[in-house]
């Protein structure tokens, strides 16, 4: 806002970040507004047709009933980033032992499971048909994260863990995890707590494990506390902890920017849909800067 109380643009360049200090996001003032790129932000149509263009079901292949979904006009699109597909072939590549564990406040997370396999499975990515042959399993019973203040309980079928156990034991089941699958995550908690960082989604981070290191992505991180704070309708935050010693059971609550590009991720979905080895890269960062913290951690 100018002093005189109207809205100015900053910049026309698409960013994660404020173009600077003190600059605020026309989602935070006036919310989701239909038509956007038609009206207040007719400015930045060409960018949303390009990134739409990328975005679209392969001309000449069949609409998959999973895989790919229709937009106005009748356009067909992927359901799923192609990126991530590429991430899963390009960790396989490199030897990596990795899971993958989906968290949404949503109910679509059956449908993801299925798309997953059915790509993973199937081999009906008309992008990535050679997927079969990574042998990856997916997990598709649907699993559940519920918060109260007394606690967190994770549970999926016949598995149940709680932080009544203390915090360490939901850790080394998350860590223990070998294939994909998924957690929803609770909403009315999240709601209960204002839509803030209190209410998120939580994760537990232990920066001694030499072995394991969790890496949570998702276009809802905000690297400034104070900014998640003051707009608590920003969906998907986290809740960050801490263990503070090695095989210690205490936690602590971390701010965003200690954790940025080293366990936590924040997606920037223009790229992700433009660069088909976006989250690979991503993952790549963090991967060298967790184990730089280990260096300088065992100095």
């Amino acid at each position: 806002m100018s002093t005189q109380g109207k809205w100015e643009w900053l910049s026309d360049a698409t960013s994660l970040l404020p173009p600077c200090d003190g600059a605020v996001s026309y989602y935070s003032q006036f919310g989701r507004t239909a038509g956007f790129t038609s009206a207040a932000g007719r400015r930045f149509r060409g960018i949303l047709d390009e990134h739409l263009d990328l975005f679209r079901w392969p001309e000449g292949t069949k609409a998959d009933r999973v895989l790919s979904v229709k937009g106005e006009g009748g356009q067909l699109y992927h359901w799923i980033l192609p990126s991530f597909f590429q991430l899963l072939k390009d960790l396989v590549q490199e030897g990596r032992e990795f899971a993958v564990v989906f968290r949404t406040f949503g109910s679509d997370l059956p449908r993801v499971l299925s798309a997953v396999s059915r790509a993973l499975n199937e081999g009906a990515h008309p992008l990535f048909p050679d997927l079969p042959d990574l042998k990856l399993k997916v997990n598709m019973t649907p699993g559940e994260i519920r918060c109260s203040k007394r606690g967190t309980v994770l549970s999926r079928a016949e598995e149940r863990v709680s932080t009544r156990d203390g915090d360490r034991g939901l850790y080394q089941y998350l860590s223990s995890v070998r294939s994909l699958g998924g957690f929803q995550d609770h909403f009315k908690w999240w709601a209960s707590n204002d839509f803030s960082i209190r209410g998120g989604k939580p994760l537990w981070v232990d920066p001694f494990d030499q072995h394991v290191q969790h890496i949570f992505i998702d276009d809802n991180i905000r690297q400034n506390d104070e900014d998640t704070i003051v707009h608590p309708k920003v969906p998907s935050h986290l809740l960050h902890q801490i263990f503070l010693d090695p095989g210690g059971a205490e936690t602590r609550t971390a701010s965003t920017s200690e954790l940025y590009d080293i366990t936590l991720v924040q997606t920037d979905l223009l790229q992700a849909i433009s660069q088909p080895s976006y989250f690979t890269q991503r993952v790549h960062i963090c991967l060298e800067n967790y184990e730089r913290n280990l260096q300088q951690g065992a100095g």
